[in-house]
């Protein structure tokens, strides 16, 4: 092999390599090839099958009821899937308070570091995450309320605004992970 190695250029012999691998792949054979200078790799492991992350254009985000407790105010953010089809959310969102120009307040809310699993929506069912701060300024002051709190669904680039009046007190801005107990 070595002396047809030296007749490809280095991209000749890694386009070679990928080649020889995507043909053992469809054939069913797991093969693995390592030179100096690249390495191509087919494996017949497949993604297991599961519904598809859900886009912010599948949800519609809406607030749920304030509840108080201990010192806490907790709000829940509620993501209903509203596509014909089911979709799994995992993880945090991303929240941030925002004024009536859109400007943020104050740091985007922390992760409550609680742990998470996927949830799956079927159409029309609703997860929620609950963002939390404390009520009123215990151990610190208050930012001025805002308007709008800024949500990015979970592994999404894409925010929407969701019409919320909050403030953040005391340093304290948190968010749970999607979830479907309601809890943070």
């Amino acid at each position: 092999m070595s002396l047809h190695t030296r007749l490809f250029s280095r991209r000749g012999l890694a386009a070679g390599l990928t080649a020889v691998a995507a043909t053992l792949a469809t054939a069913g054979v797991a093969w693995s090839a390592t030179t100096s200078t690249s390495a191509a790799t087919a494996t017949t492991a497949r993604a297991p099958a599961g519904p598809r992350t859900c886009a912010l254009n599948d949800l519609y985000l809406s607030m749920g009821r304030k509840e108080g407790a201990a010192g806490s105010l907790y709000w829940s953010v509620q993501f209903t899937n509203t596509s014909t089809t089911r979709c799994a959310l995992r993880g945090y969102p991303g929240v941030s308070a925002l004024d009536t120009a859109h400007r943020q307040i104050g740091p985007a809310a922390g992760r409550s570091g609680r742990s998470y699993s996927t949830v799956t929506l079927p159409p029309g069912h609703s997860a929620s995450a609950v963002v939390r701060t404390t009520n009123g300024p215990i151990g610190g002051p208050c930012l001025r309320t805002g308007s709008y709190l800024r949500i990015y669904p979970p592994a999404s680039h894409s925010a929407t605004l969701v019409p919320a009046r909050w403030t953040t007190c005391s340093h304290t801005f948190q968010v749970g992970p999607i979830n479907t107990e309601g809890t943070f």
